[in-house]
């Protein structure tokens, strides 16, 4: 039977199906990308509290529907992760998105425990990707780094830290981070660009969250520039 190298932990809420399908869909690609036998990665999806659309790709991802969560995902990972067979574990949401090369990045650096590569934010946040480099400060920081930039050992996460801990708490991506790198054995930031963060956002338009709507109208009003007659009263 074929080792399994990477498990890809997805919580979904089961709104995002045509998200969650893009999702898959960039699995497949980095799979196919890296050279990577059937078998090698598997993508387990965990809905919340309900019977999510399963997208098409039924080979390469396993669906289980949850019980309801109500906790941002947290239980959602914890449960996947204790299932979880691979090697190594990512995490990819359901409206984010791995870049074709990223399994393949992983790859060269299976000798350590926690590997953190950078993530294009361009579509989220103000700022291109991150980690971003801040000489003289931890880049394990608040708002510097997500699961999504992160290739680590199932031994670490599961076997020694208990799996998704912190539960109960919106910060608890950060927290859970900064679990796992006080405690890897061997810590190492890449610079490649792995995955895109909200790339499947604008997919299921019913399904934004509060942060990518207020995002969304934002930009919109950028586009539209200044009402008529601002420039000319400003210069007055």
């Amino acid at each position: 039977m074929q080792p399994i190298l990477f498990s890809i932990i997805t919580p979904s809420t089961g709104r995002r199906p045509k998200a969650l399908a893009a999702a898959v869909r960039s699995v497949r690609a980095a799979l196919d990308f890296a050279g990577l036998p059937e078998g090698a990665v598997e993508m387990l999806v965990g809905f919340d509290g309900v019977r999510g659309e399963r997208p098409p790709d039924l080979d390469l991802a396993r669906f289980l529907d949850l019980p309801k969560d109500e906790d941002w995902g947290n239980g959602i990972r914890d449960i996947l992760l204790k299932i979880a067979k691979g090697e190594r574990v990512l995490f990819l949401d359901d409206d984010n998105s791995l870049k074709p090369h990223a399994l393949a990045a992983y790859m060269d650096h299976l000798d350590a425990e926690m590997v953190v590569a950078r993530i294009d934010t361009s579509l989220a946040f103000d700022k291109p990707f991150i980690p971003e480099d801040a000489p003289g400060r931890d880049p394990i920081r608040q708002c510097n780094v997500d699961p999504l930039c992160l290739s680590l050992s199932r031994e670490l996460v599961v076997t020694r830290c208990g799996g998704w801990v912190h539960k109960g708490r919106y910060e608890a991506d950060f927290l859970n981070i900064r679990l796992w790198s006080r405690r890897a054995r061997s810590l190492r930031l890449i610079d490649d660009i792995v995955a895109t963060y909200d790339s499947g956002r604008s997919l299921d338009a019913r399904a934004l969250s509060r942060r990518q709507m207020h995002l969304l109208d934002r930009l919109a009003e950028e586009r539209r520039g200044p009402a008529p007659g601002f420039a000319v009263r400003a210069a007055v």
